[in-house]
């Protein structure tokens, strides 16, 4: 299981200094669509190898989430070196993250 979205979350200017493959995971923890999506990113994230995984707790005045644009959750971004590279919303299959992360190289 994984750990739950943090509603402490760092400033935009800081995610977008990050270096090499971030994997934003924008959500909720009471969220169903979450809960259930969970299990499918873990399983996405256990090929790869140095991706930095932030589980972000979005709502009404969150600013992360409003300068990603997120409407629904869970929302996956994935950047690379601040870079947004791909987006995933509500993944029904590991497979879809695993391509998002691919895209960042990260696969």
């Amino acid at each position: 299981m994984s750990a739950p979205y943090e509603t402490a979350q760092p400033e935009r200017s800081a995610v977008d200094a990050m270096p090499g493959t971030v994997m934003l995971d924008f959500g909720a923890n009471w969220c169903g669509y979450c809960r259930a999506a969970e299990p499918l990113i873990d399983q996405a994230l256990a090929g790869s190898q140095g991706v930095r995984h932030l589980k972000v707790e979005d709502g009404p005045g969150r600013p992360l989430g409003r300068s990603f644009r997120i409407k629904l959750w869970p929302t996956v971004v994935v950047l690379r070196d601040g870079q947004e590279v791909a987006r995933v919303v509500r993944p029904v299959s590991a497979d879809e993250v695993r391509v998002a992360l691919a895209q960042a190289g990260a696969a």
